[in-house]
């Protein structure tokens, strides 16, 4: 396969050394608005450069979105008009609205679109949904989702983000869906600024919470700070009538118990690069087998739209200090 890349920061360079691993990928187009820095990453991946979008997408298979997320929807609508598979990080679209419309697009030309949800494919989230599909957790009771990044992000960054609940806990409202396969129905949260006063100047917050009932009455909590100081902690736990588990306990895990004697953990993960390596390596391969097998896509706009929705209901909650039915949250109708 041909592939186009746009975008050579951070995730780009992750998804472009996985790309370039891969024996069935004959070439990388790499695309990113500083042509030195597009020019570095081919380098590295031994791709080649192309100096505009549309070039790039010239004679691929596939293409790969990893640009800035004010151009996400852009770029993903430039390659399914021309007929190409593509793979979007999140967010697919900035707000709401964008991606209502793009995912309105992209299901009247019936087009194949992957967004890049990475902990559905981290191998202790696939296991724990096999088991709640399988009914070996009984009925679940509680998924609680812990999500603490290492260090909040650059001060630069943050008035582009849309915020915590849009740029981060996005992964986490996606992987609740995923998990249970039930829909949200009504989301209360809350946040405040307890470290970094940037934050505040942009009417975002560093620390959030989020209560999030599901339409059979599960309830998912979530808790979020941009900061923690022992490292990256992403954690999901699901409490059933038959089993309790846990993703991502292990000996990185950035927490440190007070009990006496006990083991305490190993050096600690830093970033999401190292938290979901496994996780990034095994979604691209899931997006290629997808445009090879001509199979749906393992992670649908639709989805993205959904975690969308339920990130502006955070937000709207937030802002109006009540909880927000997912009702009063625009969307698209029911496929089929």
């Amino acid at each position: 396969m041909q592939i186009a890349l746009f975008g050579a920061g951070r995730i780009g360079q992750i998804h472009g050394r996985h790309l370039a691993e891969r024996g069935d990928v004959t070439e990388i187009v790499v695309n990113d608005v500083d042509p030195a820095r597009a020019a570095a990453l081919a380098e590295v991946i031994g791709g080649r450069v192309a100096l505009d979008p549309e070039a790039a997408l010239d004679g691929v298979d596939a293409a790969l979105v990893a640009a800035s997320t004010n151009v996400h929807a852009e770029l993903v609508r430039l390659a399914v008009d021309r007929g190409i598979p593509v793979f979007c990080e999140k967010p697919l679209a900035f707000d709401l609205d964008e991606t209502i419309a793009l995912v309105g697009h992209i299901e009247r030309a019936d087009a194949t679109v992957h967004v890049g949800f990475q902990r559905r494919f981290d191998p202790a989230y696939v296991e724990a949904r096999r088991m709640v599909e399988a009914g070996e957790l009984g009925t679940v009771y509680l998924v609680r989702l812990i999500a603490h990044d290492h260090e909040p992000p650059p001060d630069a960054y943050i008035p582009l983000s849309g915020g915590l609940f849009r740029d981060s806990s996005i992964h986490d409202f996606d992987a609740l869906r995923w998990l249970t396969g039930v829909e949200v129905e009504e989301v209360y949260a809350d946040g405040s600024v307890r470290g970094f006063p940037v934050f505040a100047e942009h009417g975002d917050v560093d620390t959030g919470a989020v209560i999030l009932r599901l339409c059979d009455g599960t309830l998912g909590v979530l808790s979020q700070t941009r900061h923690d100081p022992r490292g990256y902690d992403i954690r999901t736990e699901i409490v059933g009538s038959l089993d309790s588990v846990a993703m991502g306990l292990e000996d990185r895990t950035p927490i440190r118990s007070l009990e006496p004697g006990a083991v305490q953990p190993g050096p600690a993960f830093l970033d999401f690069g190292m938290r979901f390596e496994p996780a990034y390596r095994a979604e691209i391969g899931g997006f290629l087998e997808a445009v090879r097998d001509d199979r749906p896509s393992p992670c649908t706009a639709r989805d993205a739209l959904e975690a969308m929705r339920i990130s502006v209901a955070a937000g709207r909650s937030r802002a109006e200090h009540r909880p927000i039915p997912m009702s009063e949250i625009g969307g698209l109708p029911p496929q089929g």
